[in-house]
This record gives structure tokens, sequence and C-alpha cells, in this order.
């Protein structure tokens, strides 16, 4: 292999034709790949996790337009960058169309000074914005922006798409072709799948399998399951702790909690906590939904769930997965109500719209001598004189006798 470049960056696509995966925009049918290939391009946002393609679709895009391209990365590069990509854009002996294509890779790194200098040049058209991130521009990109963007998600590869690539990059002349390699179609099946929706760590993977494989007696490289699983990192879940992901994760958690799902929260929970998930954090989230979605179908759900937080504090990782799993477990398979979370909302409406009115004077407190005279406490009836402990009197103000909150369901005993 003489090339330094890696098998990934050798693989990348040219043209549509050759751009493997992410058919919901790039179907020959679809409007992207129709602008595309029309050189008709507008301002669009790309993101989705690693390896997916935002930086290949780029280069796609770098070769088949008639604009002239420039790339920088929003780590590096700045408001300097910007206003010279300009200059030479609107200086007509350069650049005669008076249009270029900016590729920002990570634009999500760009500060809201970096962003609001590209506004201008946006809005007018000088500059045709390609900005790619991993995280999600509704939350890290200017709303002004994102405004004057199409914003596309591309999704994880398949499996497909990656077996596809792979199979692909042992033939090709600029990938692994001048090699003599023997592998099975399980193993790259394998290889795909653990790559986690990621071509870079599958290419990637493939190609140290290859470089540290000695060859046979036959001049062959074969390539074996215990091979890649040695030259692949551990498989990682698609999860930023600090990002999208972290939500989207989070919000599932939650709900397959709530939904009466045990394996999902369990696999949920774990997925955060491989990312590096803060453990107390998902105990707060038990003890939430104790409360929320089990609440009086099961009230011990709550007594657990706080406990396990203590425990979790106490014990610390990696322990605390125990803890955290006894926990999530339970209040999956309580039985659920949100009886008191439909009836604390509900009064909390009220009492931020009505006229509640005040408290009845036989209920209010009296701790001074002489405040009986202005009937503060006067005909209260204290309930543990009465059969069963339970009297019969006005707790609500005037304004709201009759209102209910609470209402049992069928699942409170």
């Amino acid at each position: 292999m003489n090339s330094k470049e890696p098998l990934a960056f050798r693989m990348r696509p040219k043209t549509l034709e050759e751009y493997v995966g992410q058919e919901h925009v790039l179907a020959k049918d679809k409007l992207l790949y129709r602008t595309i290939k029309a050189d008709r391009l507008s301002s669009i946002i790309l993101f989705g996790p690693p390896g997916c393609g935002k930086t290949s679709l780029a280069r796609v895009i770098s070769e088949t337009t008639k604009y002239k391209f420039h790339k920088i990365n929003a780590v590096t590069s700045g408001v300097a960058d910007i206003k010279r990509i300009v200059e030479e854009t609107k200086n007509f002996m350069l650049n005669p169309n008076g249009k270029s294509i900016l590729f920002i890779d990570e634009i999500h790194r760009f500060n809201k000074a970096q962003q609001d200098a590209l506004l201008p040049f946006v809005e007018d058209g000088t500059i045709i914005l390609i900005g790619a991130t991993t995280e999600n521009p509704y939350f890290e990109v200017n709303k002004a922006l994102i405004s004057r963007s199409m914003v596309i998600k591309l999704n994880p590869l398949t499996e497909e798409n990656i077996y596809n690539i792979l199979k692909n990059s042992l033939v090709r002349k600029d990938g692994l072709g001048e090699y003599n390699i023997k592998i099975e179609d399980e193993t790259l099946k394998k290889l795909a799948n653990i790559s986690g929706g990621d071509v870079r760590t599958a290419l990637n993977s493939l190609e140290v399998a290859v470089l540290t494989t000695n060859m046979d007696k036959d001049g062959n490289i074969c390539i074996t399951d215990e091979i890649i699983k040695n030259c692949i990192q551990n498989r990682k879940a698609i999860f930023d702790k600090n990002g999208d992901s972290h939500y989207d994760n989070i919000s599932a958690f939650i709900k397959s909690m709530r939904g009466s799902d045990p394996d999902a929260a369990v696999f949920y929970l774990a997925r955060a906590l491989n990312g590096g998930e803060d453990p107390m954090f998902l105990a707060r989230r038990i003890v939430i939904a104790a409360s929320e979605d089990v609440g009086m179908a099961n009230p011990n759900a709550l007594v657990i769930a706080t406990s396990a937080m203590q425990a979790v504090k106490m014990v610390g990782m990696p322990e605390a997965r125990i803890i955290l799993s006894e926990a999530a477990v339970y209040v999956a398979t309580s039985k659920k109500s949100n009886a008191t979370y439909l009836a604390i909302n509900k009064a909390l409406e009220d009492i931020n719209s009505k006229n509640t009115g005040e408290v009845p004077m036989h209920l209010r407190n009296a701790p001074i001598s002489g405040m009986e005279e202005l009937d503060y406490g006067v005909g209260y009836l204290y309930p543990h004189d009465f059969p069963g402990h339970v009297v019969e009197q006005q707790y609500l103000p005037d304004e709201m006798i009759g209102t209910k909150y609470y209402i049992k369901d069928e699942n409170i005993e």
C-alpha cells in the first residue's frame, strides 16, 4: 500500500453514484439528489453520528459543483478565515460566478460571533453554506442560520451499507485490491455489525487487520473473526453524555420504565453507563419516575428508588450499576398511576389562573391568645376525636368547594 492516506479516506465516494446509504435524502427522486445533480444547491446543515457520510457528501458536492469550493474546520478556523473566503468570492477576477460553497466541519463548535459573521453572506447568497455536525443543530446553531438552511438528518449506515463498502474496498485498486486477502463474508458482516453504523471505524479496523497479519506460505492474508475482534475497539453505542444522544437516551430510559418494559429500561441504562453518564443523574431520574409514574399504585417504589440513590452515592461505580438496575427494574415492573402527578399539576394551574379564595377560618392557625376572638381556628373539628379518626368538615376555600384533584384510578388500591 503506497498511499499514506487511510483506507477510509481513499474509499470516500467522488460521485453520487458511488455514495452508499442515506437513500431517504439521496434517492434519485429526492430533493437533495436532484439539487446536487443540477448544481442548484442552497445552504444545508447535515447532522448525524460519526462515520455516517457527512464529509463524504460534501466531497461529492465539491466534485460536482461549478462553484468554487472551500472547506474549513470550526475547531481551527475563525472569523478571519470567513472574511478571506468572502473576499475571494466577491473578487470577479478570482471567482467570476460571484458565489462559493463553504463547507464547515463541526459547525457546532463555532461560537455565536463566528456564526453571526456568516449570516449576511448566507442571506445574500454569496456563500452557500454546508455545515456538518454530530450535534442537533436546533440546539447548537443560531436560529437565523437554521432558518436560512435546509436541515438534513443523516442516519447511521446500515449493516448492509457497511458490508457493501467493505466488500468494495477489497477489490478497488485504491483500496485493498492489490493484496491477496482471504476473508469470509460472515466475518465481513460481523465487522459491519460491530462498527455501530460508523463506516470509518469498519474500514480502519479492516485496514489494521490486513497490515498487521502476516502472509501465509501461499502469499495470502487470511483474516479471521479473531483477528477482526483484536483490531476493532469495543463497540460503543452512539452516545454523547453532553450531546443530543444524551437527551434521546435518557428520554427512552424514562419512557421504558413508564411503559413497564424492564428489558428496555436496563438496555438504555447500560447505554448511558457505557457512555459515561453520571450514575447520580440516572438515580435521580429513577426517583422521579417512581413518584410521577408509579405513585400511589405502589408507594414503596419511591422508597426503593430513594434508597437506591443513597446507595449509589455511597458505593459508586462499578457496583452502582447493580443498584441502578434493581431500582429501574422495580419501577418498570410496578403498577402505574400518575394520579398524584395530575393532581398537583391541576392544582397549580388553578392557583395560577383562578380566584381560589382564602383558607377557611376554622383551619387557620391561632398561636397567640386572643386570635380566637377573630375566629382563627374556631370550629375546627379534630379528626382523632371521632370514630375512625375521620370527620366531615370543609377543608377547601369557599370558591373551591367540590373541586377534585386526586382521582384514584384502577391501579390504586
